[in-house]
């Protein structure tokens, strides 16, 4: 039976894949105001999907400002907050997955 299942694994490349996506989408949030300035985006599926890439792409959005900046600040705003709350997501599995660990480490007593 193997202790690390790969699970970890998983789980710590999904927690750099959101740290990733925090600071690309700060960074966008940054460029608000730079003219021509085209928001970047991490598909988080895409960098999950293999190990070795990171999934960068460059969103393209369908409206532009009159100075060419492509970056919605609201829109940029609700996926910090849903980048933050999936990262939470991620920290509080790999918290359970190390207490387990934990656990058989010590023979069931905790």
């Amino acid at each position: 039976m193997k202790i690390f299942d790969g699970a970890l694994h998983k789980i710590e490349r999904a927690l750099d894949v959101r740290a990733e996506k925090h600071a690309v989408l700060q960074g966008n949030l940054a460029n608000v105001d730079t003219p021509g300035y085209l928001p970047q985006d991490i598909d988080f599926d895409a960098a999950m999907a293999s190990v070795d890439d990171d999934g960068a792409t460059t969103a393209e959005r369908a409206t532009a400002a009159l100075d060419g900046n492509r970056v919605d600040a609201d829109r940029t705003m609700a996926a910090l907050a849903e980048n933050a709350l999936q990262y939470g997501a991620a920290t509080r599995v790999a918290s359970k997955k190390l207490a387990l660990l934990r656990y058989v480490a010590n023979d069931g007593t905790g």
